[in-house]
C-alpha cells in the first residue's frame, strides 16, 4: 500500500502541468481540533467517529499546503498554494449535523454565499503562496473574509 505522502505526490504531479497558477485547499477551524493517527490513517483499526474523522482530514489539508508551497518555492515554480475557510455556512451538509443543530445557530454561521467568498476570493485574487484566507468573526466560523493565522500547532498521533 502507497503511503498518503506518495498518494499525493503522486496526485500533484499529475496536476501540475495543467494548473497555471495556484492550488486552493480548503479547510476548516476544526482542523485546530483533529489528530491524525498516522498508524491508522484510514480508521480500520478504531471505531469511527465522522467529525474527529473530518477534522483530522481538515488538519491534513492544513499540514500539506505549506508544505507543497515550499516545494514549489524550492523549484522555483510560479504557482502558489493557499488554504481558504468558509466558516460554517448553512448548508445541506451542515443539516447533517446532530438536530441539524449547525443550521439553527444562524448568529455563528454564514449564508452559504457568504461562506463561498474566502474561497472564491483564495481562488481570484491575488494573495501570497502559503496564505489562508477565511471569515473574520468570533472563531473564523463566520463574516467577511480576511486573510487569517494558520493553527500555531499541528499535533499527530
Amino acid at each position: 500500500m502507497r503511503s498518503l505522502a506518495s498518494r499525493c505526490d503522486i496526485l500533484i504531479n499529475l496536476l501540475l502541468g495543467h494548473v497555471t497558477d495556484r492550488f486552493v485547499h480548503v479547510t476548516s477551524q476544526l482542523h485546530r481540533h483533529g489528530r491524525i493517527d498516522l498508524t491508522d490513517l484510514d480508521w480500520r483499526t478504531r471505531t469511527y467517529n465522522g467529525m474527529a474523522a473530518y477534522q483530522a482530514s481538515k488538519l491534513a489539508v492544513v499540514l500539506f499546503s505549506p508544505e507543497l508551497q515550499r516545494r514549489l518555492t524550492a523549484t522555483g515554480s510560479p504557482l502558489r498554494s493557499v488554504l481558504a475557510s468558509p466558516g460554517i455556512a448553512r448548508t445541506a451538509l451542515a443539516s447533517y449535523s446532530r438536530s441539524n443543530i449547525i443550521n439553527r445557530f444562524t448568529f455563528l454561521t454564514n449564508t452559504p454565499e457568504r461562506g463561498a467568498l474566502s474561497v472564491l476570493y483564495a481562488a481570484t485574487q491575488d494573495v501570497p503562496g502559503n496564505s489562508y484566507i477565511g471569515p473574520d468573526g468570533l472563531g473564523g466560523l463566520r463574516g467577511a473574509r480576511r486573510s487569517a493565522a494558520k493553527a500555531r500547532t499541528a499535533s499527530t498521533r
